[in-house]
């Protein structure tokens, strides 16, 4: 006759079998959240300062202190400059994207060989290693300081993350008619053109619109190191400690920005086929927006 066991009672060979199983029972989320627990945790020494008693909120007030009111006279020579940076992203995005899309298609397994794809992507992933204020420093020791030296390190950075960005477009999209086209007899370039350009041009739109607006805003550093563009400016007041004339550049960046940040949405979604309005609104929340008011999907 068996033993009753009592709820408070353990078996210790389940207990053994659950203290083997919690592992297998941590999914990839729960993995990565304790990853990123530990290097938060190991990377705590990074805090450390200097070691000296200082009154941080005081030295912030003064220094923004300075900053106010921002001095407009210099509006002139800043739109100049804006608008040289804009010439030098435009530039540097079209060079680029026109690199990328001969590169990319070596980058991506759905349409060239490994032993083609591997080295492609060695290379594109060399360039993008470089930070473009690097790739500014190399330009500029080459071509000199001017806004030449920035066109050539935007467009070296940027052929590093357009070409990855359009290879995973190629790989993304559906090859089929692509492929029926070769085996109906087509050349392998009438089965590009008229079988995946047409599922990719969206995506590469869209990716080189989102470059564009990245250029711009890098546009703005490189020239500390002397290629070029607004950032020249910069340097210059921050030099001089005219930080009033700084924080009136500063505003027109961040004039300029924002207005390309709200356009360029609306241009990508609009290549994409989304509304601008939705374009990051969840599945469920557009299940329950579709939704009667008195009726919430089930």
């Amino acid at each position: 006759m068996s033993t009753p066991t009592s709820p408070d009672t353990v078996d210790p060979t389940r207990a053994h079998v659950d203290a083997g199983r919690w592992p297998a029972r941590l999914g990839p989320f729960q993995v990565a959240a304790l990853l990123l627990g530990l290097a938060f945790l190991v990377s705590l020494p990074a805090l450390r300062g200097s070691g000296r008693s200082l009154d941080y909120g005081d030295n912030l007030r003064r220094f923004l202190g300075q900053f106010m009111p921002p001095d407009f006279a210099v509006s002139a020579q800043a739109w100049q400059a804006l608008i040289e940076t804009g010439r030098m992203a435009v530039l540097a995005t079209v060079f680029a994207a026109l690199l990328a899309l001969i590169i990319a298609p070596l980058a991506a397994r759905t349409v060239a060989p490994a032993w083609v794809v591997w080295p492609a992507r060695l290379g594109l992933n060399f360039v993008r290693s470089i930070p473009s204020l690097v790739w500014a420093l190399l330009a500029v020791a080459i071509v000199g300081a001017n806004p030449r030296a920035g066109v050539i390190a935007l467009t070296c950075y940027s052929l590093g993350y357009l070409g990855k960005f359009f290879s995973d477009a190629f790989e993304a999209v559906d090859t089929r008619s692509a492929d029926a086209l070769r085996a109906a007899g087509a050349h392998p370039v009438q089965a590009f053109q008229f079988g995946l350009w047409p599922e990719v041009k969206p995506l590469i739109w869209s990716h080189t619109l989102w470059m564009l607006e990245y250029n711009v805003r890098a546009g703005t550093i490189i020239g500390y190191v002397g290629a070029g563009g607004i950032g020249t400016l910069l340097y210059t007041y921050q030099e001089f400690y005219q930080w009033d004339r700084f924080a009136a550049v500063l505003c027109f960046i961040l004039l300029v920005v924002t207005v390309l940040d709200l356009a360029g949405a609306r241009l990508r979604a609009a290549l994409l086929g989304q509304d601008p309005a939705h374009r990051a609104e969840p599945p469920a929340a557009r299940e329950v927006r579709r939704a009667k008011p008195d009726r919430l999907p089930g």
